[in-house]
Protein backbone atom coordinates (compact mmCIF):
# COMPACT_ATOMS: atom_id res chain seq x y z
CA UNK A 1 0.00 0.00 0.00
CA UNK A 2 3.02 2.50 0.54
CA UNK A 3 3.84 1.91 -2.72
CA UNK A 4 0.71 2.29 -4.15
CA UNK A 5 0.47 5.54 -2.55
CA UNK A 6 4.35 6.72 -3.54
CA UNK A 7 3.21 5.71 -6.85
CA UNK A 8 0.23 7.79 -6.91
CA UNK A 9 1.68 10.60 -5.27
CA UNK A 10 4.95 10.93 -8.11
CA UNK A 11 2.14 10.66 -10.63
CA UNK A 12 -0.03 13.38 -9.22
CA UNK A 13 3.19 15.48 -9.11
CA UNK A 14 4.30 14.60 -12.43
CA UNK A 15 0.96 15.69 -13.57
CA UNK A 16 0.64 18.73 -11.96
CA UNK A 17 4.44 19.67 -13.02
CA UNK A 18 2.98 19.09 -16.60
CA UNK A 19 0.35 20.62 -16.10
CA UNK A 20 2.01 24.05 -14.95
CA UNK A 21 4.60 23.70 -18.32
CA UNK A 22 2.00 23.28 -20.33
CA UNK A 23 0.45 26.78 -18.45
CA UNK A 24 3.53 28.74 -19.01
CA UNK A 25 4.12 27.57 -22.03
CA UNK A 26 0.79 28.71 -23.26
CA UNK A 27 1.47 32.02 -21.23
CA UNK A 28 4.89 32.90 -22.77
CA UNK A 29 2.83 31.63 -26.48
CA UNK A 30 0.50 34.49 -25.82
CA UNK A 31 2.93 37.22 -24.30
CA UNK A 32 5.22 36.30 -27.87
CA UNK A 33 1.18 36.96 -29.98
CA UNK A 34 1.21 40.58 -28.16
CA UNK A 35 4.46 41.33 -28.82
CA UNK A 36 4.16 40.19 -32.21
CA UNK A 37 0.60 42.49 -32.55
CA UNK A 38 2.23 45.53 -30.85
CA UNK A 39 5.02 45.58 -32.95
CA UNK A 40 3.02 44.96 -36.05
CA UNK A 41 0.31 47.66 -34.83
CA UNK A 42 4.20 50.31 -34.39
CA UNK A 43 5.13 49.43 -37.63
CA UNK A 44 2.15 49.97 -39.27
CA UNK A 45 1.64 53.34 -37.54
CA UNK A 46 5.51 54.39 -38.60
CA UNK A 47 5.14 53.06 -42.07
CA UNK A 48 1.54 55.43 -42.61
CA UNK A 49 3.16 58.51 -40.99
CA UNK A 50 6.38 57.95 -43.03
CA UNK A 51 3.68 58.23 -45.81
CA UNK A 52 2.05 61.22 -45.32
CA UNK A 53 5.28 63.45 -44.60
CA UNK A 54 6.67 62.09 -47.80
CA UNK A 55 3.62 63.12 -49.44
CA UNK A 56 3.26 66.39 -48.15
CA UNK A 57 7.11 67.28 -48.87
CA UNK A 58 6.07 66.10 -52.44
CA UNK A 59 3.45 68.88 -52.10
CA UNK A 60 5.59 71.11 -50.79
CA UNK A 61 8.09 70.92 -53.03
CA UNK A 62 5.44 71.64 -55.96
CA UNK A 63 3.86 74.37 -54.41
CA UNK A 64 7.63 76.01 -53.62
CA UNK A 65 8.09 75.82 -57.63
CA UNK A 66 4.52 77.07 -58.62
CA UNK A 67 5.01 79.93 -55.91
CA UNK A 68 8.55 80.66 -57.19
CA UNK A 69 7.18 80.81 -61.04
CA UNK A 70 4.43 82.99 -60.06
CA UNK A 71 6.56 85.57 -58.33
CA UNK A 72 8.64 85.49 -61.48
CA UNK A 73 5.78 86.17 -63.32
CA UNK A 74 4.28 88.63 -60.85
CA UNK A 75 7.50 90.24 -60.95
CA UNK A 76 7.47 90.68 -64.87
CA UNK A 77 4.12 91.69 -64.91
CA UNK A 78 4.49 94.91 -62.23
CA UNK A 79 7.22 96.03 -64.65
CA UNK A 80 5.16 95.99 -67.69
CA UNK A 81 2.55 97.95 -65.70
CA UNK A 82 4.60 100.73 -63.90
CA UNK A 83 6.13 101.27 -67.57
CA UNK A 84 2.55 102.09 -69.59
CA UNK A 85 1.66 103.96 -66.51
CA UNK A 86 4.14 105.79 -66.27
CA UNK A 87 4.41 106.86 -70.11
CA UNK A 88 0.51 107.54 -69.49
CA UNK A 89 1.36 109.52 -66.66
CA UNK A 90 3.87 111.89 -68.14
CA UNK A 91 1.69 112.52 -71.09
CA UNK A 92 -1.42 113.48 -68.65
CA UNK A 93 0.68 115.15 -66.21
CA UNK A 94 2.10 117.65 -69.45
CA UNK A 95 -1.71 118.44 -70.67
CA UNK A 96 -2.76 119.20 -67.19
CA UNK A 97 -0.04 121.51 -66.11
CA UNK A 98 -0.81 123.67 -69.28
CA UNK A 99 -4.18 123.61 -68.73
CA UNK A 100 -3.53 124.18 -64.54
CA UNK A 101 -1.41 126.78 -65.09
CA UNK A 102 -4.24 128.87 -66.79
CA UNK A 103 -6.56 127.39 -64.42
CA UNK A 104 -4.59 128.90 -61.69
CA UNK A 105 -4.72 132.48 -62.80
CA UNK A 106 -8.45 132.68 -63.30
CA UNK A 107 -8.56 131.32 -59.58
CA UNK A 108 -6.33 133.93 -58.13
CA UNK A 109 -8.51 136.59 -59.61
CA UNK A 110 -11.67 134.80 -58.30
CA UNK A 111 -10.56 134.35 -54.71
CA UNK A 112 -9.59 137.76 -54.23
CA UNK A 113 -13.18 138.60 -55.56
CA UNK A 114 -14.46 135.98 -53.09
CA UNK A 115 -12.33 137.04 -49.98
CA UNK A 116 -13.83 141.03 -50.35
CA UNK A 117 -17.24 138.81 -51.02
CA UNK A 118 -16.50 136.98 -47.59
CA UNK A 119 -15.38 139.56 -45.21
CA UNK A 120 -18.97 141.40 -45.77
CA UNK A 121 -21.23 137.82 -45.53
CA UNK A 122 -18.97 137.11 -42.08
CA UNK A 123 -19.90 140.72 -41.26
CA UNK A 124 -23.18 139.90 -41.09
CA UNK A 125 -23.49 136.27 -40.34
CA UNK A 126 -21.76 137.62 -37.27
CA UNK A 127 -24.68 140.38 -36.42
CA UNK A 128 -27.25 137.13 -37.06
CA UNK A 129 -25.91 134.23 -35.22
CA UNK A 130 -24.68 135.87 -31.85
CA UNK A 131 -28.24 135.75 -30.40
CA UNK A 132 -27.85 132.06 -31.58
CA UNK A 133 -24.27 131.41 -30.17
CA UNK A 134 -25.37 133.04 -26.58
CA UNK A 135 -28.21 130.11 -26.68
CA UNK A 136 -26.02 127.27 -27.76
CA UNK A 137 -23.37 128.45 -24.86
CA UNK A 138 -26.05 128.23 -22.48
CA UNK A 139 -27.14 125.03 -23.97
CA UNK A 140 -23.71 123.55 -23.75
CA UNK A 141 -23.41 124.53 -19.95
CA UNK A 142 -26.59 122.77 -19.54
CA UNK A 143 -25.25 119.04 -21.59
CA UNK A 144 -22.20 119.54 -19.33
CA UNK A 145 -23.45 119.72 -16.41
CA UNK A 146 -25.91 116.52 -16.98
CA UNK A 147 -22.66 114.86 -18.73
CA UNK A 148 -20.98 114.96 -15.02
CA UNK A 149 -24.23 113.87 -13.27
CA UNK A 150 -24.26 110.78 -16.01
CA UNK A 151 -20.34 109.90 -14.74
CA UNK A 152 -21.52 109.94 -11.41
CA UNK A 153 -24.16 107.60 -11.74
CA UNK A 154 -22.10 105.86 -14.55
CA UNK A 155 -19.21 104.95 -11.63
CA UNK A 156 -21.89 104.02 -9.04
CA UNK A 157 -23.14 101.92 -11.59
CA UNK A 158 -19.68 99.93 -12.49
CA UNK A 159 -18.77 99.78 -8.65
CA UNK A 160 -22.02 97.90 -8.30
CA UNK A 161 -21.60 95.19 -11.18
CA UNK A 162 -17.98 94.68 -9.70
CA UNK A 163 -19.75 93.48 -6.59
CA UNK A 164 -22.31 91.52 -8.61
CA UNK A 165 -19.76 90.05 -10.76
CA UNK A 166 -17.81 88.82 -7.58
CA UNK A 167 -20.90 87.60 -6.04
CA UNK A 168 -21.42 85.47 -8.91
CA UNK A 169 -18.12 84.27 -9.27
CA UNK A 170 -18.79 82.94 -5.73
CA UNK A 171 -22.20 81.79 -6.91
CA UNK A 172 -20.43 79.69 -10.38
CA UNK A 173 -17.35 78.12 -7.67
CA UNK A 174 -20.07 76.93 -4.93
CA UNK A 175 -21.79 75.52 -7.72
CA UNK A 176 -19.22 73.76 -9.65
CA UNK A 177 -19.54 70.48 -9.83
CA UNK A 178 -16.58 68.14 -8.60
CA UNK A 179 -14.65 65.93 -10.63
CA UNK A 180 -15.79 61.92 -10.57
CA UNK A 181 -14.21 60.84 -7.81
CA UNK A 182 -12.64 57.20 -7.80
CA UNK A 183 -15.13 55.32 -6.25
CA UNK A 184 -17.53 56.45 -9.08
CA UNK A 185 -15.09 55.94 -11.85
CA UNK A 186 -14.47 52.28 -10.28
CA UNK A 187 -17.61 50.96 -9.66
CA UNK A 188 -18.37 51.51 -13.61
CA UNK A 189 -15.85 49.38 -14.37
CA UNK A 190 -17.42 45.90 -15.59
CA UNK A 191 -16.20 42.95 -13.62
CA UNK A 192 -15.04 45.13 -10.34
CA UNK A 193 -15.89 44.64 -6.54
CA UNK A 194 -15.52 47.81 -4.55
CA UNK A 195 -16.05 48.35 -1.06
CA UNK A 196 -17.38 51.25 1.00
CA UNK A 197 -14.77 53.80 1.91
CA UNK A 198 -12.72 52.33 4.79
CA UNK A 199 -12.79 54.41 8.02
CA UNK A 200 -9.27 53.90 8.59
CA UNK A 201 -5.67 51.83 6.93
CA UNK A 202 -6.29 53.04 3.10
CA UNK A 203 -9.17 53.99 1.28
CA UNK A 204 -10.87 51.19 -0.74
CA UNK A 205 -10.53 47.28 -1.42
CA UNK A 206 -10.85 46.33 -4.61
CA UNK A 207 -11.15 42.78 -6.31
CA UNK A 208 -12.54 41.19 -9.09
CA UNK A 209 -16.15 39.79 -9.03
CA UNK A 210 -16.58 35.93 -9.53
CA UNK A 211 -19.64 34.49 -11.69
CA UNK A 212 -22.33 35.41 -8.77
CA UNK A 213 -21.17 38.92 -8.67
CA UNK A 214 -19.53 38.65 -5.12
CA UNK A 215 -15.36 40.04 -4.31
CA UNK A 216 -13.27 36.98 -4.99
CA UNK A 217 -10.18 36.53 -3.49
CA UNK A 218 -7.38 37.73 -3.13
CA UNK A 219 -8.35 41.46 -2.32
CA UNK A 220 -6.20 44.60 -3.06
CA UNK A 221 -6.26 47.96 -0.80
CA UNK A 222 -6.47 50.87 -3.03
CA UNK A 223 -4.92 54.46 -1.57
CA UNK A 224 -5.38 57.27 -3.30
CA UNK A 225 -3.26 60.30 -3.69
CA UNK A 226 -3.46 63.90 -5.37
CA UNK A 227 -0.13 65.60 -4.13
CA UNK A 228 3.00 67.23 -6.72
CA UNK A 229 5.19 63.45 -6.03
CA UNK A 230 4.33 60.33 -3.87
CA UNK A 231 7.07 60.28 -1.23
CA UNK A 232 8.57 57.17 0.02
CA UNK A 233 6.75 57.55 3.46
CA UNK A 234 3.45 57.12 1.63
CA UNK A 235 4.64 53.80 0.53
CA UNK A 236 5.36 52.86 3.71
CA UNK A 237 2.20 53.97 5.38
CA UNK A 238 0.29 51.76 2.74
CA UNK A 239 2.46 48.75 3.46
CA UNK A 240 1.58 49.06 7.49
CA UNK A 241 -1.94 49.37 6.40
CA UNK A 242 -2.12 46.57 4.28
CA UNK A 243 -0.22 44.09 7.21
CA UNK A 244 -2.76 46.18 10.03
CA UNK A 245 -5.99 44.32 6.90
CA UNK A 246 -3.75 41.16 5.99
CA UNK A 247 -3.89 41.86 2.66
CA UNK A 248 -0.88 40.80 0.51
CA UNK A 249 -1.51 43.34 -2.31
CA UNK A 250 -2.10 46.99 -2.57
CA UNK A 251 -1.98 49.96 -4.85
CA UNK A 252 -0.94 53.65 -4.79
CA UNK A 253 -3.27 55.27 -6.96
CA UNK A 254 -2.11 59.02 -7.96
CA UNK A 255 -4.30 61.19 -9.97
CA UNK A 256 -1.87 62.22 -12.68
CA UNK A 257 0.98 59.77 -13.71
CA UNK A 258 3.19 62.67 -13.70
CA UNK A 259 2.34 62.38 -10.05
CA UNK A 260 4.96 59.39 -9.69
CA UNK A 261 8.73 59.68 -9.20
CA UNK A 262 10.94 58.38 -11.81
CA UNK A 263 11.86 55.36 -9.31
CA UNK A 264 8.25 54.49 -8.82
CA UNK A 265 7.90 54.12 -12.45
CA UNK A 266 10.41 52.16 -13.00
CA UNK A 267 9.26 49.25 -9.91
CA UNK A 268 5.59 49.72 -10.71
CA UNK A 269 4.90 46.28 -9.49
CA UNK A 270 7.29 44.84 -6.60
CA UNK A 271 7.44 43.34 -3.29
CA UNK A 272 8.10 45.24 0.03
CA UNK A 273 8.27 43.27 3.55
CA UNK A 274 6.31 40.75 2.10
CA UNK A 275 3.31 43.21 0.38
CA UNK A 276 3.43 43.60 -3.19
CA UNK A 277 2.11 46.92 -4.11
CA UNK A 278 1.37 48.30 -7.73
CA UNK A 279 2.32 51.85 -8.43
CA UNK A 280 -0.12 53.46 -10.75
CA UNK A 281 -2.51 56.07 -11.54
CA UNK A 282 -6.61 56.47 -12.49
CA UNK A 283 -5.66 56.20 -16.67
CA UNK A 284 -3.69 53.05 -15.39
CA UNK A 285 -5.42 51.54 -13.35
CA UNK A 286 -8.04 49.72 -15.43
CA UNK A 287 -5.52 48.55 -17.98
CA UNK A 288 -3.14 47.25 -14.95
CA UNK A 289 -5.94 45.23 -13.39
CA UNK A 290 -6.90 44.08 -16.93
CA UNK A 291 -2.95 42.57 -17.39
CA UNK A 292 -2.68 41.04 -13.18
CA UNK A 293 -6.36 39.32 -13.93
CA UNK A 294 -4.06 35.80 -15.03
CA UNK A 295 -1.91 36.80 -11.98
CA UNK A 296 -4.75 37.15 -9.58
CA UNK A 297 -6.17 34.04 -10.40
CA UNK A 298 -3.27 32.18 -9.91
CA UNK A 299 -3.36 33.78 -6.52
CA UNK A 300 -6.61 32.91 -5.74
CA UNK A 301 -6.06 29.09 -6.86
CA UNK A 302 -2.29 28.79 -5.37
CA UNK A 303 -2.24 31.17 -2.01
CA UNK A 304 -0.58 34.15 -1.39
CA UNK A 305 2.73 32.38 -1.28
CA UNK A 306 2.70 32.20 -4.74
CA UNK A 307 4.10 35.52 -5.89
CA UNK A 308 7.14 34.83 -3.46
CA UNK A 309 7.68 30.86 -5.03
CA UNK A 310 8.11 33.26 -8.52
CA UNK A 311 10.26 36.13 -9.09
CA UNK A 312 10.95 35.43 -12.44
CA UNK A 313 7.07 35.73 -13.00
CA UNK A 314 7.18 39.36 -11.00
CA UNK A 315 9.80 40.59 -13.17
CA UNK A 316 8.02 39.77 -16.33
CA UNK A 317 4.59 41.48 -15.10
CA UNK A 318 6.97 44.76 -14.18
CA UNK A 319 8.91 44.45 -17.38
CA UNK A 320 5.45 44.28 -19.26
CA UNK A 321 4.44 47.23 -17.47
CA UNK A 322 7.07 49.53 -18.35
CA UNK A 323 7.15 48.60 -21.80
CA UNK A 324 3.57 49.00 -22.11
CA UNK A 325 3.55 52.29 -20.82
CA UNK A 326 6.51 53.49 -23.66
CA UNK A 327 3.80 51.96 -26.05
CA UNK A 328 1.43 54.41 -24.69
CA UNK A 329 3.71 57.37 -24.61
CA UNK A 330 5.17 56.48 -28.14
CA UNK A 331 1.57 56.12 -29.46
CA UNK A 332 0.60 59.72 -28.10
CA UNK A 333 3.93 61.02 -29.82
CA UNK A 334 2.34 59.49 -33.13
CA UNK A 335 -0.75 60.94 -32.84
CA UNK A 336 0.76 64.56 -32.19
CA UNK A 337 2.52 64.20 -34.78
CA UNK A 338 -0.08 63.27 -37.50
CA UNK A 339 -2.17 66.31 -35.94
CA UNK A 340 0.70 68.20 -36.51
CA UNK A 341 0.99 67.29 -40.14
CA UNK A 342 -2.48 68.22 -40.49
CA UNK A 343 -2.00 71.62 -39.13
CA UNK A 344 0.52 72.18 -42.11
CA UNK A 345 -1.43 70.81 -44.46
CA UNK A 346 -4.16 73.25 -43.72
CA UNK A 347 -1.84 75.92 -43.36
CA UNK A 348 -0.28 75.36 -47.32
CA UNK A 349 -3.77 74.91 -48.37
CA UNK A 350 -4.76 78.26 -47.26
CA UNK A 351 -1.46 80.02 -48.23
CA UNK A 352 -2.07 78.40 -52.15
CA UNK A 353 -5.56 79.42 -51.61
CA UNK A 354 -4.28 83.12 -51.39
CA UNK A 355 -1.62 83.33 -53.74
CA UNK A 356 -4.19 82.17 -56.21
CA UNK A 357 -6.62 84.77 -55.53
CA UNK A 358 -3.97 87.26 -55.56
CA UNK A 359 -2.73 85.99 -58.74
CA UNK A 360 -6.05 86.35 -59.89
CA UNK A 361 -6.58 89.71 -58.90
CA UNK A 362 -3.38 90.81 -60.60
CA UNK A 363 -4.66 89.36 -63.63
CA UNK A 364 -7.94 91.53 -63.68
CA UNK A 365 -5.83 94.83 -62.81
CA UNK A 366 -3.71 94.28 -65.64
CA UNK A 367 -6.36 93.58 -68.52
CA UNK A 368 -8.45 97.06 -66.98
CA UNK A 369 -4.94 98.41 -67.39
CA UNK A 370 -4.62 97.10 -71.00
CA UNK A 371 -8.07 97.88 -71.30
CA UNK A 372 -8.10 101.83 -69.98
CA UNK A 373 -4.73 102.11 -72.81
Amino acid sequence: MKDFARVAQLSAEEAFRLLLAKHKEQENTLWLRFETETAKRLNEFSAKHRNEIQALESQKAGLELRLAELEKNQNVLLRNIREAERLAAEGLLRGEISSLEGRIQELQAEKRYFEQEKIVELERLKSQLEPQIAAERSKSVDLSRKVNDHFGEISDLRSKNAALEAELAKVARVGKREEINFAEEAQSWPGIWLSDKLKKHGDYLLAFRDPGGDASDPRMLIDNKDKNVVTEDDVKKLIRDAKQLQIRVAALVTRDENQLRTSDREQRWSCKDGIWVLRTSRPWLRRDLEILKPLFERLRVEGPDFLAKNSVLAAEVRRSLLDIDAMEHELKKAANAIENTRGLATAYKGRLQALCDSAVRLDITSQTAIAAD
